[in-house]
């Protein structure tokens, strides 16, 4: 591949980022701007940058990678983090923006008056967080190796750096212009490339017959039910609880605005990941190599340039490249600007300044981290992410939004078993898989059976502690569920 391709194409999202960022900074004044865009973002542009920042390098380059690799099999992790939000639409989006917080702890501290509640559920929006950037930077690493032929570390500290820049510099407001320009800028990266390919490729002899690239026994059926069961639950429900998509529902004006933003995502996911799932059979019918080599999740940057040599496939090449680093800057950028304010709003007391130090410090630990560790396939990785976020905030915020009985002492024993199990599956897996093999589907994918104990206790807890009810529960319960219009007639 020609690293000049790779350079020009990395550069030049980085500018258009920066100039749109700093174009935001101009506008950003207030905290409120700082924090949640000033509540004045309305449907199609906050889908679009929910978009940005939902897309990450699991799905603009993992998906594809996985299809490679298991074929159909791997088809659910799209269906999973597209119907994730249809969950986010009926049961969390329009209540979430009524409760007025800024962010997830506020939340949880407005609604269970504990501010126990509120510290564990602020280190678990941190920790999920920075499991969440460290595959972004380690996707990004990849991208800057294959791409222009710099060590890996180069890519994670280009991204860590420019999203440290721009949400420092701007906030949400700021952020919001940037991940609403990415989403466009991946959709296009995709799709473009994918529909050349498909006229293209008539003439060209695959490398696998249909016959062994797309094997019959590879369809959904075959799949082991558990573990298919298991991964449905952590993209269901963990999309629920992911911090840096929360935070988008705050910055809609009301509730109505929240709900048809999540349905404007529906559509907008629904044809993204049309492309990365065409690029994946391409590629198990051209590119099967790459699978056996290792360079699974590197499909969608070398496919274009193996299938059309010359400036077609150079050009291809270089608008696939723009489109996996926005993908890394957009998610990376969300995840920063949510765990800055939640940083800033409980250790360095919510103001602005308080939040540029804590976008710095967050963008910072996580490539400690990416730095040390290697790349485990994208897709997987956050897949795990996803289990952990069902296993500990999804059961809390449900609970604390459709039932009243949920009390600050059953909150944190949900929240700490959720994490002490589904953490303890995927960091102690491998030792405890070793030890017992038969047990290895169940560490893989945890969610199943983590998230019911998580939300059992939850219920116990809060059952044996019905004097801990909150006194102020069914005034902030109204407020969730009763329209803004219909208050506002109320009185």
């Amino acid at each position: 591949m020609n690293a000049a391709i790779g350079y020009a194409a990395i550069v030049a999202v980085a500018v258009a980022s920066a100039l749109i960022g700093f174009y935001g900074l101009r506008v950003s004044r207030t905290t409120s701007d700082f924090y949640v865009a000033s509540r004045t973002v309305r449907p199609w542009w906050n889908a679009s940058a929910i978009g940005g920042e939902y897309l990450s390098a699991a799905s603009f380059l993992g998906i594809a990678g996985l299809i490679l690799l298991t074929g159909s099999a791997a088809l659910w992790f799209p269906i999973g983090y597209t119907a994730g939000y249809l969950m986010l639409l009926l049961f969390v989006a329009a209540p979430l923006r009524r409760s007025g917080a800024y962010t997830i702890p506020d939340f949880t501290e407005a609604r269970l008056e504990s501010v126990w509640a509120r510290r564990v559920t602020s280190t678990l929006v941190i920790v999920i967080g920075w499991f969440y950037i460290v595959p972004q930077l380690q996707g990004a690493a990849l991208t800057v190796r294959i791409t222009t032929g710099l060590p890996s570390w180069a890519g994670s500290l280009a991204v860590a750096v420019i999203v440290a820049v721009l949400v420092a510099a701007g906030g949400m407001r700021s952020i919001t212009f940037v991940q609403a320009f990415q989403f466009w800028l991946k959709l296009t990266a995709l799709a473009v490339p994918v529909v050349v390919l498909l006229i293209m490729v008539g003439g060209i002899e695959p490398a696998l017959p249909p016959g062994e690239a797309f094997p019959i026994a590879a369809g959904p059926s075959d799949l082991d039910v558990y573990r298919t069961v298991s991964l449905m639950v952590a993209l269901l429900l963990g999309t629920l609880g992911l911090p840096h998509v929360l935070v988008r529902f705050y910055t809609n004006p009301d509730g109505t605005a929240a709900r048809r933003t999540t349905v404007i995502v529906l559509v907008l996911l629904s044809v993204f990941y049309l492309f990365p799932t065409a690029f994946g059979f391409l590629g198990r019918a051209f590119a099967p190599d790459l699978a056996a080599s290792g360079d699974a999740d590197a499909l969608v940057l070398l496919l274009p340039g193996r299938l059309i040599p010359g400036p077609i496939g150079d050009l291809l090449t270089a608008l696939v490249i723009a489109g996996a680093f926005a993908a890394f800057l957009s998610t990376s950028s969300g995840l920063v600007v949510s765990l800055a304010g939640v940083i800033s709003q409980d250790l360095l007391g919510g103001s602005v300044r308080g939040f540029r130090i804590a976008a710095i410090a967050s963008s910072f630990v996580p490539l400690v981290v990416a730095l040390a560790t290697e790349s485990a396939g994208l897709a997987g990785s956050v897949g795990l992410v996803f289990a952990f976020t069902a296993s500990t905030l999804c059961p809390m915020l449900l609970l604390g939004i459709w039932w009243r009985g949920l009390t600050s002492r059953g909150a944190i024993a949900g929240m700490l078993t959720g994490a002490v199990l589904s953490g303890a599956a995927i960091f102690g897996g491998s030792l405890l898989s070793t030890a017992a093999p038969g047990i290895r589907p169940f560490l893989e994918q945890p969610a199943a059976w983590t998230v019911p104990l998580a939300v059992l206790i939850t219920v116990l807890a809060s059952r044996a502690d019905r004097r801990g009810v909150p006194r102020g529960a069914d005034a902030f319960l109204t407020r969730l569920h009763v329209p803004e219009a219909a208050r506002r007639h109320l009185g």
